[in-house]
């Protein structure tokens, strides 16, 4: 009996030796971790700028991921207790800590105001467009009405890079000029706009609108007029794997509070009948949006031919993005010019 009682002594005292040695293990990692990762972050060199142009010479954003300490601090964490800190519904997850999952994503979603803008400020940017280019007869004109729109910086911030809805502009323009579509892109800074003009932050059509104006009347030629945004639902419902690529999913918003906006929804249907066509699961659908509470204008009244595109939402990576956008300068491509031949 007494043998036993020893051996179940010596047993946990085992056990606490390793407990600690794990817990002085784990503790020395996660300080050298964190220690290199801030050290990376005060030393960050690659602006937005460049990084639109890394994108577009061929780079992988994931090279950059991996490099980052605190994804690798997630991973370890990740195999030890099951838990991402990236979703935090995981830690609710555990067996410890048991909580209900509750679906109560919406699938059509769209922000027709900019009432978080301060917040946005604090981590998205204005980004200067890292390729002018001077056209004569551009036909595509891009601007984004809430310009800081964000995407996922995760693994990207220490290095100062922003996603946003802008950088997006900036890499479809180069995708259509490549195809021979002349587009051009709204690099005015539309926060300063707005405060310039003493307008709050549900004047951003207001602004954006004046800005199209102008456009329509420096290029004649201007044909079709994208507002790129980005949607605020769960990445659950705007993310989807096409041939091994992961997509950013879009929605079409047409809104129905003038008098032409059957234009509007025509051209939509029949751009996401493309997308349905080639790029099956990329379009979440067209949603038409009017009542109390929603602009329901869009500025669409301006052209027949005025696209309000949603790609992605907040928690989708600047890849996703960039995967989506070739696919929508493809699917533009052969809307003008023709599809290809079978």
């Amino acid at each position: 009996m007494l043998k036993k009682k020893m051996n179940l002594k010596q047993t946990k005292k085992k056990k606490k030796i390793k407990f600690k040695a794990f817990i002085y293990i784990l503790f020395i990692y996660l300080s050298f971790a964190y220690t290199y990762y801030y050290s990376m972050k005060n030393n960050k060199s690659i602006s937005n700028e460049e990084f639109i142009n890394f994108l577009l010479k061929g780079g992988n954003s994931n090279l950059i991921e991996k490099q980052s300490i605190s994804n690798i601090v997630n991973k370890t964490m990740n195999t030890i207790l099951k838990i991402d800190f990236t979703k935090p519904n995981t830690i609710l997850n555990t067996s410890i800590l048991k909580y209900g999952n509750k679906n109560n994503d919406i699938t059509l979603e769209h922000n027709d105001d900019y009432s978080n803008l301060e917040e946005l400020k604090e981590i998205s940017s204005y980004i200067n467009d890292p390729n002018p280019v001077d056209t004569d007869n551009p036909i595509i004109y891009i601007y984004n009405s809430h310009q800081l729109e964000n995407y996922s910086n995760e693994n990207l911030e220490i290095y100062g890079i922003t996603p946003n809805v802008l950088m997006a502009s900036y890499l479809l323009k180069e995708k259509l000029n490549k195809l021979g579509l002349s587009t051009i892109v709204e690099d005015t800074n539309l926060t300063e706009f707005l405060n310039v003009n003493g307008w709050d932050y549900a004047s951003s059509y207001k602004a954006s609108r004046l800005l199209i104006l102008d456009k329509m009347n420096t290029y004649s030629s201007l044909t079709y007029f994208i507002d790129l945004h980005r949607d605020s639902v769960s990445k659950s419902l705007t993310t989807t794997t096409i041939n091994g690529k992961n997509y950013a999913k879009i929605l079409f918003v047409v809104g129905l509070e003038h008098q032409n906006y059957e234009k509007n929804l025509k051209i939509a249907n029949d751009l996401n009948n493309l997308i349905n066509k080639y790029y099956p699961s990329l379009s979440r659908g067209v949603y038409k949006k009017e009542g109390p509470g929603v602009d329901g204008i869009y500025n669409q009244d301006l052209s027949a031919n005025s696209i309000l595109i949603e790609c992605g939402a907040t928690e989708n990576t600047i890849e996703e993005v960039f995967n989506t956008i070739e696919a929508i300068s493809n699917i533009l491509y052969y809307y003008i010019k023709g599809e290809p031949s079978e």
